[in-house]
């Protein structure tokens, strides 16, 4: 692995697969697998999509969002083998199945507060389904493990402090709130209104992500991560094996070889 100790560390991210880890810096991402016949295979490149000079508060938590979401299929194209957790199809069948839900609750006579909750509720099934059987929720402590002890310089635990689970309590709240106040636009605007407090939720969402995760010790920001924290630790993650622990370290290390040949005009990135 890495040597912590004389390197800059990178902010990274992560996406655990049904059959590997996807690890992403501020300028490149690595994917890594173990194909059917146990080979391990790993690529990497640069991004295409960039969301790290953003600064607006209203945009650089949904940019963040986007420039994570868009290295997926291009991994997917560089990686055939790499399986997504959605194209099983029960968890795609979970996912048709809680979008219809949310549409039938939001028009049925439950209270707009209620209605908006309990969509928001909904909306968590596909990946709690995803995380059901196979070996995702394995990979997904893989990555926890791999980058948390990258970050921290010492072997961690399979849950880690900055997993998207944390960001769940804040955005069912800015999600609810939103949509809540786009019900009250008028009917040619609902359309826009609903776009616009989506936008609006996630960067909510996220900014109190942000200060989360600058104040851990906040008796605050604990009570907000709990929920996070819980959810990683008893469904989102298993202890992984060595054999994928090796996946996730393979990700990352090829992700940072990356990183430290970024071009020298690029911002400097850092914890």
């Amino acid at each position: 692995m890495t040597d912590t100790n004389t390197e800059k560390k990178v902010r990274l991210g992560g996406m655990a697969l049904p059959n590997g880890v996807l690890v992403h810096g501020p300028t490149s991402w690595a994917c890594a697998v173990r194909r059917e016949d146990g080979r391990l295979q790993v690529v990497s490149r640069r991004k295409r999509l960039r969301a790290e000079q953003v600064s607006s508060p209203l945009l650089r938590g949904p940019a963040r969002l986007v420039e994570a979401f868009a290295v997926v299929p291009q991994a997917k194209r560089a990686l055939p083998a790499a399986r997504l957790p959605f194209q099983r199809p029960h968890v795609f069948a979970a996912f048709v199945a809680s979008a219809l839900a949310g549409r039938l609750v939001r028009t049925s006579r439950l209270r707009p507060a209620a209605a908006e909750a309990a969509a928001a509720l909904l909306s968590l099934v596909p990946p709690l389904v995803a995380l059901r059987g196979g070996e995702l929720a394995a990979y997904h402590g893989a990555e926890h493990i791999t980058i948390g002890s990258y970050e921290h310089g010492e072997p961690r635990p399979k849950e880690h402090e900055r997993c998207g689970s944390h960001l769940i309590g804040p955005l069912l709240v800015t999600g609810a709130l939103g949509n809540l106040g786009a019900r009250r636009a008028p009917a040619s605007l609902q359309k826009p209104a609903r776009i616009a407090a989506v936008v609006a939720s996630a960067a909510a969402a996220t900014e109190i992500f942000r200060w989360m995760t600058a104040h851990p010790r906040h008796p605050l920001a604990r009570a907000l991560a709990r929920p996070g924290h819980e959810l990683q630790r008893r469904i989102a993650t298993a202890e992984p094996s060595a054999a994928q622990l090796e996946v996730a370290e393979a990700a990352l290390n090829a992700c940072l070889e990356l990183e430290r040949d970024r071009d020298p005009a690029d911002p400097p990135s850092g914890l």
